[in-house]
């Protein structure tokens, strides 16, 4: 009797219920410390009016959040419309797309955000490196972290040409530099800095290593050309039948 194949499987199903709910805790406390600013943007938001809405930090966050259900029914009709050919993997492949998306566009309509001076300050830019980092603030690290996070963790469980850390490393850098570039170029009186990119770079990354497990599982899956056999039992090549 073989006793290996009787020991009991690791409890992925309780990881994932604990993971699930630390994560509902951690959103419900967010939303707690963010009630007050978010309800002062709540009315305009509603309203349809874009002062004081869209063109603020309170109410961007808010309609992401409002939007969030409807995020979620966007990935499982996609989920539903590709289950046929994709089995199992529809809906990881679903939620990756939208949660690439809903998570990431928020955060760069922010950055892209212009100031008073539009148009009218010149552009700057900052090439030192961590010299801006002690300017930033404990909310202004958070921020940025957070950019460019939701791509850093989805975006390997989407593609697997990206499921590596250098490579994650180099779509939150890349998308970094693109968007540094644009709001030089655009004069929306910010400043281009190299340690925003640094710091979004490595919100990716630190996103990408929490869905680490996800990403690589999906990248080693083997892959199974139509009308081949994956049974152990199927004679090799040459020999006799």
């Amino acid at each position: 009797m073989n006793h290996n194949a009787s020991l009991p499987a690791p409890p992925r199903r309780a990881r994932g219920i604990v993971l699930l709910g630390l994560a509902i805790l951690a959103a419900a406390g967010a939303l707690f410390v963010l009630r007050r600013p978010l309800m002062m943007s709540a009315p305009r938001c509603m309203a349809g009016r874009w002062h004081g809405c869209l063109d603020t930090f309170n109410g961007v966050v808010f309609m992401t959040l409002v939007t969030l259900p409807l995020a979620v029914l966007v990935a499982w009709a996609l989920a539903r419309g590709r289950r046929a050919a994709a089995g199992t993997s529809a809906w990881r492949m679903s939620l990756a797309e939208v949660g690439m998306v809903h998570g990431t566009v928020p955060f760069v309509w922010m950055t892209m955000m212009p100031g008073g001076g539009a148009g009218i300050v010149p552009a700057r830019v900052s090439l030192v490196p961590l010299r801006d980092l002690v300017t930033m603030g404990a909310l202004g690290i958070g921020g940025n972290l957070l950019v460019f996070a939701a791509l850093g963790f989805f975006a390997p469980m989407r593609f697997a040409a990206l499921a590596s850390v250098p490579r994650i490393l180099a779509l939150g850098a890349g998308c970094s530099v693109l968007v540094e570039s644009a709001q030089y170029v655009l004069q929306l009186d910010r400043v281009s800095s190299v340690d925003d990119v640094l710091v979004n770079a490595a919100g990716a990354v630190l996103a990408g290593l929490a869905s680490r497990r996800r990403w690589r599982t999906a990248a080693q899956a083997p892959s199974r050309a139509p009308g081949v056999s994956a049974s152990p039992h199927a004679p090799a090549a040459g020999r006799a039948a």
